[in-house]
């Protein structure tokens, strides 16, 4: 991943919702082309800072279970309002359902009361081992650093 775009987890309700929020600052480099003019945070940034907060909300429930988590459909998809540097975007995700691989969730990020981004996602969790049982040791090493990831984004969530 080449950009974590949550700086903090606010709060959460393992099984049921989190609240993560992105300090957005004009030193970040996707600003300089995205518009020189008129700086903005891309909208597919906006949508994967949510697919990380939905990430966040499944591994903080089930306790590190998988090593990958990722982006399957994105539906519905608004964007109603633009992310300027100096702005703090809050995402909000709630869990509406999940089964063994896949789940759905809400979710809706804001910029104080103004929403930005609105939709659905749905994100699949596996283990690589799962389907290849020689990357077991990859899944471990994957889980200790989101671990550690965890204990600098969400200290209230204990390790």
């Amino acid at each position: 991943m080449r950009f974590w775009l949550l700086d903090r987890i606010e709060s959460f309700v393992p099984g049921e919702r989190l609240r993560a929020s992105k300090q957005v600052s004009l030193s970040e480099e996707y600003l300089q082309d995205h518009f020189p003019e008129f700086p903005v945070l891309p909208g597919v940034f906006m949508l994967e800072a949510a697919t990380q907060a939905s990430a966040w909300l499944l591994r903080l429930t089930e306790g590190m279970k998988h090593s990958v988590i990722a982006l399957k459909e994105a539906k519905n998809i608004k964007y109603t309002d633009f992310v300027r540097p100096g702005s703090r975007l809050d995402i909000e995700v709630e869990l509406l359902k999940k089964d063994e691989r896949d789940a759905t969730l809400k979710v809706i990020g804001k910029v104080g009361d103004s929403v930005s981004l609105s939709g659905r996602l749905v994100v699949e969790r596996y283990n690589l081992a799962d389907s290849d049982p020689s990357q077991a040791l990859v899944d471990a090493h994957v889980k200790r650093y989101l671990t550690n990831v965890q204990t600098v984004i969400c200290p209230q969530a204990g390790v």
